[in-house]
């Protein structure tokens, strides 16, 4: 209940009179008795009194009373009627307008203690998680079905004894809560050798006094030992990686980004820029259009061969973990974790490129570590007391705008500035279709051979159905489309039918003439480049799309979902007449 709020209103009873004070007790008592059931109040030496009568004697009796205004707090009218029984309210204009007595308001009190026990009960079998409340003593008041769960201890065995007859004291944050007042927020403990939960801790005080402490807990020691499986994974990839590109040093790291349209282009020449300094480089673009890929190039053309790449999606890390991911912690942290410690991705991006995936996602108190990281290039191990100093550099990327979340407060400002020294916008899909006929053929021939399904051909009608889709999940959903496509052919042939369900299908009627464009050389193209081939593509798909729109160029445009004059600069290059 909160005592601060206004005394309510439906607690006021306006059944009362208030009596002229002149009056003989024999016209007293008649009047009182005339009033019922009224209470009755009567001025008696300059200061109010309830006046009641006896049954049997009729002898009047005083009771002082108090007065209270309309706009009194729930506290204040208790202390009140702790030396009244009766209390006379009155409103802004000091006209009375009612009376409370004490035993209507202590019912009141009661009833309110009782609701509050029902929701509080109610929210405790509710949560999920572990929730755990002691008094000053130690003894257990409240122990959640959650807390059953982890702790294999029942509600029923452990409330009102001392928790530390089923706990050693030195495991139990909530001992320290209770002691020093002291407060946890989404901390990273150990419960037991074989237990790490994250925690939530606060002192419960009364009139500034600490009268218990509550603590909630969530086990995480699952999610910490698939964090190490996925790490081993990691890492063992990289390794695979960099024996990849030992073999192919010739190899330019930016050929592995398909596309030659005039964005894709620009974005390249600004990354080769990034790439031959050792600033800061920030990537921004959607969700799959290739922010790792930039971050891999730009990494392998200005570091060292054997420098390592290490990467952090700071979206996919429970905000508990990501000390001890990016600094590593100490030996001995749980059971099934590294007894020898763990360094942490900074550690093993030395010498080397730290690309933070997903920055916008970091959490605020990490932030203000990682920009001392930045600043000092020194850092302290989760439990460790000896400072590291570590050289590397810094690739960040997002899909969010890291301006608005500084003005929503959700990303330090001095943060942002480390990091945009070189910035540049990997653009999606949908702003460059024409690098769509490219990528499709590289994917087929790529995930042909992964499924060992050669592909004869792709029709004129799933190409015009995958240059009209407009790519939400950019390229890498365009990936997913062609490897579905693959997985679903039969005898060579990749049918419309298998699209995915979210794209749109191009009647066969509607298309004029039907094209196979071949994904890999055939009788008619076996002397041709890709890069011709690509042309000769192209350009049969504008006159096709001109053909439909009766030679009206801004509605071939807009069913190519390209700007006008990005048609007209195409076929000027592929030769088609204006």
């Amino acid at each position: 209940m909160n005592f601060s709020q206004k005394l309510p209103s439906k607690l006021v009873d306006t059944e009362f009179t208030i009596i002229d004070s002149s009056q003989n007790p024999a016209s007293l008592t008649q009047q009182i008795a005339s009033e019922m059931p009224k209470m009755v109040f009567q001025l008696v030496d300059n200061s109010l009194h309830c006046v009641k009568t006896t049954e049997l004697t009729n002898e009047i009796l005083y009771t002082p009373c108090c007065t209270l205004s309309v706009n009194s707090t729930i506290e204040e009218a208790f202390e009140e009627l702790r030396n009244t029984n009766v209390a006379l309210i009155v409103n802004d204009s000091n006209d009375y307008v009612g009376f409370l007595t004490y035993e209507v308001f202590s019912k009141h009190l009661f009833l309110e203690y009782q609701r509050a026990q029902a929701y509080l009960k109610t929210i405790l079998q509710t949560i999920d998680e572990s929730c755990t409340v002691i008094d000053q003593d130690a003894n257990v008041l409240y122990w959640t079905k959650g807390a059953e769960e982890i702790f294999s201890v029942k509600e029923k065995d452990i409330i009102g004894l001392p928790i530390t007859n089923f706990f050693s004291p030195e495991r139990l944050e909530i001992l320290n809560t209770l002691k020093n007042g002291t407060s946890l927020h989404h901390s990273q403990h150990h419960a037991r050798k074989d237990l790490v939960v994250m925690i939530n801790s606060n002192p419960v005080y009364l009139n500034e006094e600490i009268i218990g402490a509550v603590v909630s807990e969530t086990d995480i020691t699952r999610q910490i030992l698939l964090n190490n499986e996925l790490y081993n994974t990691s890492e063992k990839l990289f390794i695979l990686e960099e024996e990849v590109r030992k073999k192919s040093p010739s190899v330019s790291p930016f050929s592995y980004i398909k596309g030659n349209s005039p964005s894709i282009k620009q974005t390249l020449d600004i990354a080769r820029k990034a790439a031959s300094s050792d600033a800061a480089v920030l990537i921004y673009g959607e969700s799959g259009v290739g922010k790792e890929l930039f971050a891999k190039a730009i990494h392998n053309l200005r570091e060292p061969e054997n420098s390592p790449f290490v990467a952090i999606n700071c979206g996919a890390i429970p905000n508990g973990l990501f000390e001890s991911e990016i600094f590593g912690y100490e030996k001995g942290a749980f059971s099934g974790a590294n007894q020898k410690g763990k360094k942490g991705k900074v550690e093993l991006a030395k010498n080397g490129t730290l690309f933070l995936d997903e920055i916008g996602e970091m959490p605020l108190e990490m932030q203000v570590k990682m920009l001392r990281l930045l600043q000092e290039k020194k850092f302290y191990t989760v439990g460790g007391t000896k400072e590291i100093e570590v050289e590397f550099r810094i690739v960040a990327a997002t899909n969010r705008d890291l301006k608005e979340l500084i003005k929503e407060g959700k990303f330090r400002e001095d943060l942002y500035y480390r990091l945009n020294v070189v910035n540049f916008k990997v653009p999606p899909l949908r702003e460059r279709p024409e690098d769509i006929i490219e990528l499709t053929h590289y994917f087929l021939y790529e995930l042909s051979v992964k499924y060992n399904r050669p592909i004869h051909g792709i029709s004129q009608e799933v190409m015009q159905a995958l240059l009209q889709h407009d790519w939400p999940g950019n390229i890498r959903e365009l990936k997913n489309a062609i490897e579905r496509l693959v997985a679903f052919s039969e005898n060579g042939e990749i049918k419309i039918d298998d699209l995915p369900n979210e794209m749109e299908r191009i009647p066969q009627s509607t298309i004029e003439d039907h094209v196979v464009l071949s994904s890999y050389p055939t009788h008619t193209t076996e002397q041709l480049s890709l890069q011709e081939q690509l042309r000769m593509y192209e350009k049969d798909i504008i006159l096709k799309e001109l053909s439909k729109a009766d030679g009206n160029k801004l509605l071939c445009a807009k069913n190519l979902e390209i700007t006008r004059a990005t048609l007209y600069n195409r076929m000027n290059k592929l030769g088609i007449q204006l």
